[in-house]
């Protein structure tokens, strides 16, 4: 978005491929010339900042970012406890505009549900005024109902949800298909060498060359990605239990 002009500000706590690859340098590049404001946040105080939007309460009281060279650059404001006196950092809540997000199953109704670790997803969507989401799955409300301890993000909050195999990639979903690292790597080694202009070429090769969904899938091959569902399986199975192909 940064590359495409798209946005001015980002709000963000640390914002990386991961930590092999170091923070990103396409934000770095942006920053530094003075085409987009960073506001950096810790990472509890950005959830506490959703949590906050997501509860409908102007702010959240946290330790976090006090004594900081954040706290100051944020102009984070403080508040006293009635009960002990003590300081602590009032985090503002952050209301969005519009939250995108991926799930493993929703159904018609948009009802979503999310395996392992849910994030800060539904605090997001609760923080949203449209909520746009892509799923793995869309399947039957009954099936959404035999698991209901798993839908984190109700129907009634989701404005669109979009049936998107793979819809993360080339991140991971998890346990059914692992990061692919090797494409971060000639992604990083690219911006490495060229600089902006690789980002240019990776944008056009993947985002506005392919003409659907799948078509972007095909740049990658139905090899590479069953590979990479293969060892999701392997990270969640049962020891013991098959990871190959045949593997449900």
């Amino acid at each position: 978005m940064m590359a495409a002009g798209a946005v001015d500000r980002v709000i963000t706590a640390w914002m990386s491929i991961g930590l092999p690859w170091g923070v990103s340098k396409v934000l770095r590049h942006h920053v530094e010339r003075g085409h987009v404001r960073f506001e950096e946040w810790s990472h509890l105080a950005l959830g506490l900042r959703l949590r906050a939007a997501a509860m409908g309460v102007p702010f959240l009281p946290t330790l976090t970012m006090q004594g900081s060279d954040l706290a100051r650059v944020t102009g984070l404001r403080t508040v006293q406890d009635p009960y002990t006196g003590e300081t602590l950092a009032a985090v503002p809540a952050l209301f969005l505009d519009v939250a995108l997000l991926h799930v493993h199953r929703a159904d018609r109704f948009g009802n979503c549900q999310i395996d392992g670790y849910p994030h800060m997803d539904a605090d997001m969507a609760r923080a949203a005024a449209t909520v746009l989401v892509t799923a793995e799955e869309i399947v039957p409300e009954e099936e959404i109902e035999r698991r209901a301890d798993r839908t984190v993000i109700p129907g009634f909050m989701v404005d669109a949800v979009v049936h998107a195999p793979f819809g993360a990639y080339p991140h991971e979903c998890y346990g059914l298909y692992e990061a692919d690292f090797a494409h971060f790597d000639e992604y990083v080694a690219a911006i490495d060498r060229e600089g902006p202009a690789a980002l240019e070429a990776y944008l056009a090769r993947y985002v506005y060359g392919p003409p659907t969904w799948l078509d972007y899938l095909e740049l990658f091959g139905g090899a590479r990605l069953a590979e990479q569902r293969r060892r999701a399986r392997e990270l969640v199975a049962e020891p013991g239990a098959p990871t190959g192909p045949a593997a449900p």
